[in-house]
């Protein structure tokens, strides 16, 4: 059998919504100016939650290049919080996500090219594959949640998917 490829889709709100949420200053999103008129603030971009016993951090992450053709082979989840990350190196990269809940096939699986102005909030028990830089080492701003007990699952998928542009 051979492995099968996943589309790769643009990153738009609408087609991200059942994940949670694209951070942009898109001309869409709530905005308004501030500091005497020299600032515009693109306000309330995610619905960021640490859970009822946690906090939000925030961290920098340096995610190293992934070659295409990549088999994807992995996902995990956050299921007490969200996770934001917002791309700090001017480079697209790709997110692969599932929906919440029970460890997903690879026929539930959306892969998005994300611009480098985009960023993205996984909600909480979405399924996703860590960081997918593409041409060079990327950081990004990630605010994640910190508190007691695990909050990381990770799950190897029964039948691998490619992911290529």
């Amino acid at each position: 059998m051979s492995t099968p490829l996943l589309r790769i889709e643009a990153l738009t709100a609408a087609a991200f919504q059942p994940f949670g949420e694209v951070i942009e200053a898109s001309p869409t999103a709530q905005h308004f100016a501030i500091n005497g008129g020299n600032t515009l603030r693109f306000h309330d971009l995610a619905r960021l939650d640490a859970g009822p016993d946690g906090r939000m951090m925030v961290s920098i992450f340096r995610g190293q290049p992934r070659q295409l053709p990549f088999a994807v082979s992995m996902l995990e989840r956050h299921p007490k919080g969200s996770q934001a990350f917002m791309p700090l190196s001017g480079q697209p990269y790709l997110v692969v996500v599932a929906p919440p809940g029970p460890p997903p096939g690879v026929d539930t699986l959306r892969a998005f090219l994300a611009s480098p102005q985009q960023g993205v909030n996984y909600a909480a028990g979405v399924w996703h594959h860590p960081l997918l830089a593409l041409h060079q080492a990327c950081d990004f701003l990630v605010l994640d949640r910190m508190g007691s007990g695990p909050n990381c699952d990770e799950i190897q998928l029964q039948h691998k998917v490619m992911l290529s542009l």
